[in-house]
């Protein structure tokens, strides 16, 4: 456990919430997603082909999450500094995002949009939403919680600084 998720354990809530990817199967073989180049091999999405392999045209977790605007995580950043600050926050969060999504193909942005003078970040995964709200607290400080489900499929991030 690092730092930044030590003390984070007693402050989650767990509430009910439904996993819509059980539903779905991972591919038999190797696979490739049409709409965003990632490849499938033994048992794990990356950014590499499997030399030799043919694989099946079909469409990722990540992009079908995306397609159908479902998040696995959600950062809520809300506070005075949010609004002093936004341009700079916005570019944290888009910079968390391409370094995680170098590594774990699944780990994307969903958007990003303005609720209620609340900035709301959608993500792929539930890591991400992660990395982000502890990127936030490592930046800016101010106050994070982290909760998750029961099965810890989906995460909701809520950080927030005045």
């Amino acid at each position: 456990m690092d730092k930044h998720q030590q003390g984070h354990k007693e402050k989650l809530n767990q509430p009910q919430h439904h996993d819509r990817d059980t539903a779905h199967q991972h591919p038999a073989g190797a696979a490739h997603c049409a709409g965003c180049g990632a490849y499938y091999n033994a048992g794990r999405w990356s950014w590499q082909r499997e030399a030799g392999s043919q694989p099946e045209s079909v469409t990722c977790p990540a992009c079908r999450r995306i397609a159908e605007n479902d998040a696995a995580g959600n950062v809520n950043l809300s506070g005075a500094f949010l609004r002093g600050h936004r341009e700079e926050i916005v570019n944290l969060i888009r910079n968390t995002e391409e370094m995680e999504r170098k590594e774990h193909a699944l780990e994307r942005l969903i958007g990003i949009s303005e609720e209620g003078g609340k900035l709301v970040v959608g993500t792929t995964g539930t890591h991400l939403a992660n990395r982000i709200g502890h990127a936030l607290q490592a930046a800016y400080d101010g106050t994070v919680s982290y909760t998750y489900t029961n099965n810890e499929t989906h995460l909701d991030v809520n950080w927030e600084r005045d």
